[in-house]
């Protein structure tokens, strides 16, 4: 039988990025929002109680007069989930045309419409010059089933990004001396990070895949457990470690550090236990669209 192929205009791509390059910009999504309100209500330190409803404040301001949540707009991130029935029908002017270059696009369309912050250098130590657009995105694509495009898009911030780590432990390792590690790293992120974080850990693989799920583990909504419970379990310890270590809102002391903390695992080489802790700052600034 063949495979029918879906083919999406590459036009329509472009117009979904850049909306939803607006609104993350714009629009904290609504788990953040729950976090923060509920953070206010446990939290025992009146200083740290202030700062967290100044922030509740900062991001209904940023909504209702369509402002950018923070002066640092962010590198765009994006995963994308390519459905193995779906293609691009790229314009005539362009025949070549990817899904790659349809999300850049939009990303540039986005940031220019709305005013947004460039961030983005052309290359890293020679003349750091300003691409004037914000891409190219940071693009991890894979294929999945199905004929749909899944893009889910985060604009990470460059003080939080610095502070984010990784490590090869030994595999014999114990769980005790990893948790330890990675609420010394959240820790030690202080106030250049802009906390409360959401921490996301990866475990297991490669070098760069381990890096790659800590970025990936950003991406789960707030509140949701681990399927497995070993991790869902470590999720909920190292929570607790991060929030009783005091930092507090913009590090000035409380019980709220971080609003959330998740863990993705991959399967690894036997001589190895890789783990990285990538940080994101109070402004977690996500969304996701399916085309």
């Amino acid at each position: 039988m063949d495979m029918i192929i879906r083919y999406v205009p590459y036009r329509e791509i472009v117009d979904a990025v850049r909306q939803l390059t607006i609104q993350i910009a714009y629009e904290l999504p609504q788990d953040v929002k729950g976090a923060l309100s509920a953070a206010v209500q446990n939290e025992s330190n009146p200083r740290a109680k202030n700062i967290l409803e100044q922030l509740i404040e900062n991001y209904r301001l940023a909504e209702a007069e369509k402002i950018p949540l923070c002066q640092d707009t962010g590198l765009a991130v994006a995963f994308v989930e390519m459905g193995a029935q779906a293609a691009v029908q790229p314009p005539h002017s362009w025949p070549d045309a990817t899904i790659i270059d349809a999300i850049n696009e939009g990303i540039a369309s986005g940031y220019g419409e709305a005013f947004l912050r460039k961030s983005v250098v052309a290359e890293p130590l020679a003349g750091r010059k300003n691409t004037g657009n914000n891409t190219p995105a940071v693009v991890h694509l894979s294929v999945a089933p199905g004929e749909h495009i899944h893009i889910a898009l985060m604009a990470k911030g460059g003080g939080c990004e610095n502070k984010s780590q990784f490590k090869m432990f030994l595999p014999t390792e114990k769980k005790e001396t990893i948790v330890q590690w990675i609420t010394e790293v959240v820790k030690n992120a202080g106030a250049n990070a802009c906390p409360p974080f959401v921490v996301g850990v990866g475990l297991g693989g490669d070098f760069e895949l381990c890096c790659l799920l800590s970025k990936k583990a950003l991406l789960r909504r707030i509140g949701s457990v681990h399927s497995e419970p070993f991790y869902a379990h470590m999720e909920k310890e190292l929570l607790a470690a991060v929030n009783a270590c005091g930092l507090g809102p913009q590090g000035l002391g409380g019980d709220t550090t971080a609003l959330g903390l998740f863990i993705e695992t991959a399967p690894c080489h036997i001589a190895s236990l890789p783990v990285a802790v990538n940080i994101e700052c109070h402004s977690h600034r996500h969304g996701e669209i399916i085309v």
